[in-house]
């Protein structure tokens, strides 16, 4: 079950985080594995990792057709390259174009650049999965720019479910609380999710990449146009602990 055996992969933002951990679990499930990323690190035993910066979009597309034509295509895309740019919690009022264009850039059009490639390399049956965030439907005073890039990303994930659904390509999102990553490992993210995860803890990288292998594998083959929230419980409501506060 959930077999990846001869499937081929391609997986941005694979240097670290969420990404080093699905591309291991790809290679564990039989896939060949391509990774790609601004930093040299990769996943022992993948194919090849490609520099890349997946806010150009040349980058992406050479990236996609040199695995396509070595492999006749591929069977899975995970967009999942991503940044918290420095004004993050800076408020709407402070931002400036200089940072609001990198964190798009990376966050949004990277994810766009993904899917329009994949439209032309990925084989009928194939999946696509996007890294977005709890962010992406969640307000928090000083994350609008990371927020708004996330929330994109949704959009863009039921838009393109709905436009590569007669190539037989799933599109799908995974929407991530905090996670022990360094990206969202600080201790900032670890108050916020004991207090208001009904679970009371930090997500761990192995609580999210059981949903990226299924959401790759033929057993969620009727499953698009969806973003999955591994948060917790936090979108269910208010946790316990944070309920007990103001109980007399």
């Amino acid at each position: 079950m959930f077999s990846l055996s001869n499937k081929v992969a391609f997986i941005t933002g694979g240097s670290g985080g969420i990404g080093l951990a699905v591309a291991r679990r790809f290679l564990e499930a039989g896939a060949v594995v391509f990774t790609g990323d601004v930093l040299a690190t990769h996943a022992e035993g993948v194919a090849r990792h490609f520099p890349l910066d997946v806010s150009d979009e040349d980058h992406v597309r050479n990236a996609m057709q040199s695995i396509a034509e070595e492999h006749g295509g591929l069977d899975i895309v995970v967009n999942n390259a991503g940044i918290v740019a420095n004004e993050n919690w800076f408020k709407i009022a402070d931002g400036t174009r200089e940072n609001l264009d990198k964190i798009f850039g990376v966050n949004t059009y990277g994810v766009f650049y993904g899917l329009k490639y994949a439209s032309e390399f990925v084989n009928g049956g194939g999946s696509i999965i996007n890294t977005s965030s709890r962010a992406s439907t969640l307000g928090v005073p000083g994350n609008s720019q990371y927020s708004a890039t996330k929330s994109a990303v949704d959009s863009l994930t039921r838009v393109a479910a709905l436009e590569l659904a007669p190539k037989g390509i799933r599109v799908n999102a995974v929407c991530p609380s905090f996670i022990a990553t360094d990206m969202g490992g600080s201790e900032y993210g670890d108050a916020m999710a004991k207090t208001l995860t009904p679970l009371g803890r930090l997500g761990r990288l192995d609580d999210l990449v059981g949903v990226y292998h299924f959401l790759a594998a033929d057993e969620s083959a009727y499953l698009s146009g969806q973003a999955l929230n591994v948060d917790g419980g936090w979108s269910a409501g208010i946790s316990e602990q944070l309920s007990a506060q103001f109980q007399s």
